[in-house]
């Protein structure tokens, strides 16, 4: 994934659960440091929506495992957004072409997909 990575971003953003062991394998290889984003911030301990590194007024991309509607991207986004993070792009493993895109699209941020469901299927059939 780590040419999905565009130039001039500051901090991965993993979003909880499942974007948490892709952003911290994705900053091993780009060296880049890494936020664990929560869907809420919790009431007690650090009270924090973002934990690790700093996302306010950065440049932050989200990292996700699979995208099917992108709902809690979008959220996640807006959340980011309101802390200054300067959210563009969402790059993940899987997008699996449930209307994510468009969604992302529509709220100014580009999926960046390593496979797509289509690219499933065909390998799933070449290897009948």
């Amino acid at each position: 994934m780590a040419p999905l990575v565009p130039s001039g971003r500051e901090v991965l953003a993993g979003l909880e659960m499942g974007g948490i062991p892709v952003v911290t394998a994705l900053g091993r290889h780009t060296g880049l440091p890494c936020a664990f984003v929560r869907k809420r911030a919790k009431p007690y301990g650090t009270c924090r929506l973002a934990e690790g590194a700093e996302v306010e007024g950065r440049r932050v991309l989200i990292v996700e495992d699979v995208v099917t509607s992108g709902g809690q991207i979008v959220l996640s986004t807006a959340d980011l957004r309101g802390l200054d993070a300067q959210v563009g792009e969402a790059p993940c493993v899987i997008d699996r072409e449930q209307g994510g895109a468009n969604a992302l699209a529509a709220q100014n941020i580009e999926l960046l997909s390593l496979l797509t469901a289509a690219d499933l299927r065909a390998a799933a059939t070449a290897d009948r």
